[in-house]
Protein backbone atom coordinates (compact mmCIF):
# COMPACT_ATOMS: atom_id res chain seq x y z
CA UNK A 1 0.00 0.00 0.00
CA UNK A 2 1.37 3.60 -1.14
CA UNK A 3 1.52 5.96 1.57
CA UNK A 4 0.85 9.22 1.12
CA UNK A 5 2.41 12.64 2.13
CA UNK A 6 1.34 16.02 2.49
CA UNK A 7 4.16 18.60 1.66
CA UNK A 8 4.33 19.27 5.54
CA UNK A 9 5.43 15.45 5.73
CA UNK A 10 7.40 15.68 2.63
CA UNK A 11 9.86 18.31 3.58
CA UNK A 12 10.42 16.91 7.42
CA UNK A 13 11.48 13.36 5.92
CA UNK A 14 13.84 15.80 3.22
CA UNK A 15 15.43 17.68 5.65
CA UNK A 16 15.93 14.37 7.78
CA UNK A 17 18.02 12.97 4.79
CA UNK A 18 19.93 16.58 4.74
CA UNK A 19 20.71 15.77 8.30
CA UNK A 20 22.43 12.34 7.16
CA UNK A 21 21.83 10.87 10.40
CA UNK A 22 20.28 8.18 9.09
CA UNK A 23 20.87 5.85 5.41
CA UNK A 24 18.26 6.23 3.02
CA UNK A 25 16.99 2.71 3.69
CA UNK A 26 16.67 3.52 7.67
CA UNK A 27 13.99 6.30 6.35
CA UNK A 28 12.59 4.68 3.92
CA UNK A 29 11.84 2.09 6.72
CA UNK A 30 10.82 4.77 9.17
CA UNK A 31 8.60 6.97 6.57
CA UNK A 32 7.56 3.90 4.28
CA UNK A 33 8.25 5.70 1.64
CA UNK A 34 10.75 4.70 -1.22
CA UNK A 35 14.91 5.54 -0.85
CA UNK A 36 14.19 7.06 -4.44
CA UNK A 37 11.26 9.03 -3.49
CA UNK A 38 13.16 10.88 -0.76
CA UNK A 39 16.40 11.45 -2.72
CA UNK A 40 14.04 13.55 -4.91
CA UNK A 41 12.88 15.29 -2.32
CA UNK A 42 16.11 15.68 -0.62
CA UNK A 43 16.93 17.25 -4.35
CA UNK A 44 14.16 19.45 -4.27
CA UNK A 45 14.67 20.80 -0.89
CA UNK A 46 18.27 21.53 -1.43
CA UNK A 47 17.87 23.30 -4.83
CA UNK A 48 14.87 24.96 -4.19
CA UNK A 49 15.13 26.08 -0.51
CA UNK A 50 16.48 29.52 -1.61
CA UNK A 51 12.91 30.44 -2.69
CA UNK A 52 11.50 30.63 0.77
CA UNK A 53 13.87 33.71 1.76
CA UNK A 54 13.33 35.67 -1.61
CA UNK A 55 11.48 38.92 -1.13
CA UNK A 56 11.80 39.49 -5.17
CA UNK A 57 8.85 36.63 -5.69
CA UNK A 58 6.85 38.36 -2.94
CA UNK A 59 6.78 41.85 -4.88
CA UNK A 60 6.71 40.32 -7.96
CA UNK A 61 3.17 38.91 -6.93
CA UNK A 62 2.53 42.01 -5.18
CA UNK A 63 3.31 43.78 -8.94
CA UNK A 64 1.20 40.85 -10.13
CA UNK A 65 -2.06 41.23 -8.00
CA UNK A 66 -1.90 45.31 -8.30
CA UNK A 67 -1.72 45.06 -12.37
CA UNK A 68 -4.82 42.30 -12.67
CA UNK A 69 -6.41 44.92 -9.38
CA UNK A 70 -5.84 48.04 -12.37
CA UNK A 71 -7.13 45.62 -14.98
CA UNK A 72 -10.22 44.80 -12.99
CA UNK A 73 -11.19 48.29 -12.24
CA UNK A 74 -10.58 49.29 -15.54
CA UNK A 75 -13.30 46.48 -16.90
CA UNK A 76 -15.51 47.78 -14.83
CA UNK A 77 -15.41 51.03 -16.11
CA UNK A 78 -15.60 50.08 -20.19
CA UNK A 79 -18.48 48.06 -19.08
CA UNK A 80 -20.51 50.80 -17.40
CA UNK A 81 -20.09 53.14 -20.37
CA UNK A 82 -21.76 50.63 -22.38
CA UNK A 83 -24.25 50.02 -19.94
CA UNK A 84 -25.00 53.70 -20.87
CA UNK A 85 -24.20 53.71 -24.15
CA UNK A 86 -26.30 50.60 -25.32
CA UNK A 87 -29.27 50.18 -23.33
CA UNK A 88 -30.72 46.51 -23.33
CA UNK A 89 -34.06 47.12 -22.76
CA UNK A 90 -36.70 49.51 -24.34
CA UNK A 91 -37.34 50.57 -20.56
CA UNK A 92 -33.47 51.89 -20.54
CA UNK A 93 -33.75 53.15 -23.67
CA UNK A 94 -36.86 55.86 -23.30
CA UNK A 95 -35.40 56.71 -20.12
CA UNK A 96 -32.21 57.90 -21.64
CA UNK A 97 -33.76 59.57 -24.71
CA UNK A 98 -36.36 61.45 -22.26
Amino acid sequence: MRKILNPHQKALVALDAIKGDKTFAELSSTHQVHASQISQWKQVVETDAHVLFSTKSQAKEEQRIAALERLVGQRDLEIEWLKKKFPRTDAERKSIVH
